[in-house]
């Protein structure tokens, strides 16, 4: 096989990558080792920045996200029992976020792809990544057995190779020399979906002496709610019951406002950690989303992220293909790292500024609520806030 650019990974990334490049001319093969029936069910990020919406329009795949995606115009911080509403497009010039599931968003790519786009291959397993510094890499990889069980091996041979298998997949692996910063947080989250409509018209982040809450949503029918536990906690060792009592605790106010409570269908435990590996590239080989970066869920901006990759990298091949010029793909690594880190520096403040370090003394929890009250009380910080949550410039 051959193409233009080999993509290693159908999740957001990727398929929004392979649609850039159709639109821009420029041919591709994406490869993804599960099916699709798994890459569409796979639960993710459900928050889209201003920027990324805009991007999922111009790339022909917003009409059902317009349908069916829930514009938010802010989010409610709660702290001390109090309730403070921090209204985005009032901060930022008139930007607000979109909840649309991550999974609905790979959804709308993959029948893009299918139906005018290049191959899209499932069950085709990314093996190795070959000659990456020269001007013709190779993916060597295993298509058409389930589970690792049979297949056959064969080689796409690409201009460009892009890791978009995140942070377990091979592409991170192929670039020598890297650096890692980690962190690692003593804490994770408890998630879980029920089928209640949901409580608060918005996201609500909430701050409390017990540990931190999340209240999110789905749908205007399905709620998505997070509770700070011990990183080790199994998630069948909370039962429903206490699950509710729990976020009942930690919404409280001195208001009249209650949690609803219905069905839980689903929940799990999901790690809080932060991680950058630099460069993103290495000769041929780029990496895009979380073969690149991690930032814990705190400011929604994993998925973000990824899409900021892939559109600056578009943009570079597509500046190649028409002037012959390497310049944009030379700065990519670049580029995209100082989006990275203040996304990174944003999560990290998010992340201390809500949750309760298991360590944390009495001061450290003062210095919370004071961090929250200058918010609450300072237009300038309350913009910093907006301008970060709805989305940092691409490119």
């Amino acid at each position: 096989m051959r193409t233009t650019v080999g993509i290693i990974g159908a999740g957001p990334a990727g398929l929004l990558l392979a649609r850039l490049l159709h639109d821009a001319g420029i041919d591709s093969v994406v490869l993804e080792s599960r099916d699709r029936a798994y890459v569409e069910r796979r639960q993710r990020a459900g928050i889209l920045e201003q920027g990324t919406v805009d991007v999922l329009r111009a790339a022909g795949a917003g009409e059902r996200m317009d349908r069916e995606g829930l514009r938010h115009d802010g989010i409610e911080l709660r702290f001390d029992r109090r309730r403070h509403r921090v209204d985005f497009p009032a901060l930022t010039g008139g930007r607000s976020v979109m909840v649309y599931a991550q999974t609905e968003v790979c959804k709308d790519l993959i029948a893009l792809q299918l139906e005018d786009g290049g191959p899209l291959l499932f069950e085709a397993e990314a093996l190795a990544v070959e000659g990456a510094e020269t001007d013709h890499p190779r993916i060597r990889f295993r298509h058409g057995g389930a589970d690792g069980d049979g297949g056959t091996e064969d080689v796409l041979e690409c201009d460009y190779v892009v890791g978009c298998d995140g942070f377990w997949g091979i592409a991170r692996t192929a670039v020598p020399n890297g650096r890692t910063f980690e962190r690692t947080y003593p804490f994770g989250w408890l998630g879980i979906l029920a089928d209640v409509a949901p409580s608060h018209d918005e996201l609500v982040y909430a701050r409390h002496d017990r540990g931190f809450a999340l209240l999110s949503m789905r749908s205007p029918s399905v709620s998505r709610l997070y509770l700070q536990v011990p990183a080790d906690t199994d998630a069948d060792s909370w039962n429903d019951d206490a699950i509710w009592a729990e976020l009942e605790r930690r919404f409280e106010t001195d208001d009249d406002w209650t949690l609803r409570r219905g069905p839980i269908t689903q929940k799990s435990v999901t790690p809080m950690r932060s991680h950058v590996h630099e460069p993103m590239r290495h000769g041929r080989l780029f990496l895009a989303g979380d073969a690149a970066h991690i930032v814990p869920p705190t400011g929604a901006k994993g998925l973000n992220l990824a899409v900021g990759d892939v559109v600056t990298l578009a943009r570079a091949l597509a500046h190649r293909a028409g002037t012959g010029s390497d310049a944009l793909l030379d700065a990519y690594s670049a580029t995209c790292l100082r989006r990275v880190w203040q996304a990174e520096r944003f999560s990290y403040d998010m992340t201390t500024l809500l949750h309760r370090d298991p360590a944390a003394t009495l001061f450290d929890d003062r210095l919370q609520v004071a961090r929250l009250d200058r918010i609450a009380s300072s237009r300038a910080a309350e913009t910093d806030l907006a301008e970060a949550y709805t989305g940092f410039p691409i490119g």
